[in-house]
């Protein structure tokens, strides 16, 4: 029931489903359970509540829960949310292995664990899928779903359609690769990032303006093949094109950078100027982050609609 776990229950009691939310401790959950009852009569208020749902009908849906066999009695779906780590989470999923039934998905929320090594070795494994959310997920729809070598397509497929029913963006895997996707394009991005500012060709916060103000407003819409296609007159003659371009600058980007050292420094005294590292200071702005995510997906959904 942390900011993950809130977050997911956030998006499937929007799309009308049953929740419960499960943590070991209960004062984590009451917390968290305040913490969404907060969150969602704020966005009511703003008119950027998800779902048809109204804020107290969402919240009805939300139930809490300490005991994991009783949490998890008659599920059709169970997403973990736990932390970043592979005993913990293969320690979980060999509970959950041991009390469901053969109709329920396990579904993990992990960022860069493979499935084979979550899932391998379980009997339900036909049943085990990755979903993989951006953070946050109620503001961020996307969704990679990464399937084990093992898994039934029929998992995959129902996933991805629950997925699609409540609202998000999922978008599926053929096999399971480190990074995934979307981290994969995120760390190309940080790494060329990291070595021209190391390199003293730009400045920190003139690099992040230039994504922020140039990449990150068409990216926002399209993505960088159909960016390609509409650059030219289609993917093919882009290729003709700017190919040999292409190639030229590639082959000047340098190694993997260390991400220590002075470029460390550097970039986090730019950063520390622009938002001082103040746990009040950052929270403020995470939150503006929030609601800039909120109004841009108000806006697609608009455009979409359009």
């Amino acid at each position: 029931s942390g900011l993950i776990g809130r977050s997911w229950a956030m998006v499937f009691a929007a799309g009308g489903f049953k929740v419960k939310l499960y943590d070991i401790a209960q004062q984590q959950l009451t917390t968290a359970l305040e913490n969404i009852r907060k969150q969602m009569k704020e966005m009511e208020k703003s008119g950027v509540l998800k779902g048809a749902l109204s804020a107290e009908q969402q919240l009805a849906l939300i139930s809490i829960c300490t005991d994991l066999k009783t949490a998890v009695e008659g599920a059709a779906f169970i997403q973990e949310c736990t932390p970043e780590n592979l005993e913990l989470k293969k320690k979980i999923f060999d509970q959950l292995d041991l009390i469901v039934g053969e109709n329920v998905i396990l579904s993990s929320s992990t960022s860069c664990l493979l499935p084979s090594k979550l899932f391998t070795g379980l009997k339900h494994v036909k049943q085990c899928i990755v979903s993989h959310p951006v953070n946050p997920p109620y503001f961020v729809p996307l969704v990679e779903i990464v399937p084990h070598p093992e898994t039934d397509p029929s998992t995959t497929e129902r996933t991805y359609a629950l997925m699609k029913k409540i609202g998000q963006s999922p978008v599926k895997l053929n096999r399971e690769i480190e990074g995934f996707v979307l981290n994969r394009l995120q760390y190309a991005v940080i790494s060329e990032a990291w070595r021209l500012v190391g390199e003293g060709v730009i400045s920190p916060t003139d690099l992040d303006l230039v994504m922020s103000d140039g990449l990150g407003m068409r990216y926002a819409f399209i993505g960088p093949l159909e960016t390609m296609h509409l650059n030219a007159e289609g993917v093919s003659n882009y290729c003709e094109r700017y190919a040999e371009g292409m190639r030229l600058v590639l082959n000047t980007f340098g190694p993997v950078p260390e991400f220590s050292g002075e470029t460390v420094q550097k970039v986090n005294q730019a950063l520390s100027e622009k938002i001082p590292v103040v746990p009040k200071v950052l929270d403020a702005r995470r939150k503006w982050r929030d609601e800039c995510l909120t109004g841009l997906a108000k806006l697609k959904t608009q455009m979409k609609s359009d």
